[in-house]
């Protein structure tokens, strides 16, 4: 499990093809320490196992399915990852509740300047918008945000100068592909309303 609290901007320094694996290897120096073999790390919110670790250099092999079907396919050899190590059982929830399973790779419409007022507009199917909630919580590449809009097929969030700092949003541009993940427990509501509604629906009346 993760918060969404990106801990470090890693830099690839190689995509390493491997029969139906690609090894993705990572400069994160700030993450290695306490890192072991078999640990998840969040790579643009998604989860993923290390492979190799050194003092300054984790590594990870992303299987097909995984690059198809979220953003990592898109990931060039000195671009950017934003990384979190997995949520320690003592540890604080400053963020929201993150499994690292992509739902599905959304595109940035527009990345929009206003001052310190930034709003990130993503473009994402009917299906995944109809899992968000205005003021509720979703993850953009990794990062814990609120949302600020929801439309039919896309939604807003707004960004603070920190979240630009520390991450990898502020360099997004029109048409890039992002990781998206909506807040697990609207998943269950949703998926609870399904069931209970239909049977409510078909029962006698009172």
């Amino acid at each position: 499990m993760f918060t969404g609290i990106v801990e470090v901007v890693g830099k690839i320094v190689a995509l390493e093809p491997r029969g139906e694996l690609t090894r993705v290897r990572v400069l994160a120096p700030e993450v290695t320490g306490g890192v072991q073999i078999g640990d998840s790390i969040a790579v643009n919110g998604a989860c993923l196992t290390v492979t190799e670790v050194d003092d300054s250099h984790v590594a990870f092999d992303a299987v097909r399915e995984t690059l198809d079907r979220t953003s990592l396919g898109a990931l060039v050899v000195d671009g950017s990852v934003n990384l979190e190590r997995a949520l320690r059982a003592d540890g604080r929830l400053d963020g929201h509740i993150v499994q690292g399973h992509v739902d599905e790779a959304g595109a940035v419409r527009e990345l929009q300047r206003a001052g310190d007022d930034v709003r990130l507009e993503i473009s994402c199917t009917a299906e995944f918008a109809g899992l968000l909630v205005e003021k509720g919580s979703v993850a953009i590449d990794g990062v814990s945000l609120t949302v600020v809009g929801v439309g039919e097929t896309g939604f807003d969030v707004a960004l603070i100068p920190h979240t630009l700092e520390v991450t990898t949003l502020g360099g997004l541009r029109p048409g890039d592909p992002v990781n998206l993940e909506a807040d697990v427990l609207g998943k269950y509501v949703k998926r609870y309303l399904e069931r209970v509604l239909p049977a409510a629906a078909g029962g006698p009346e009172g």
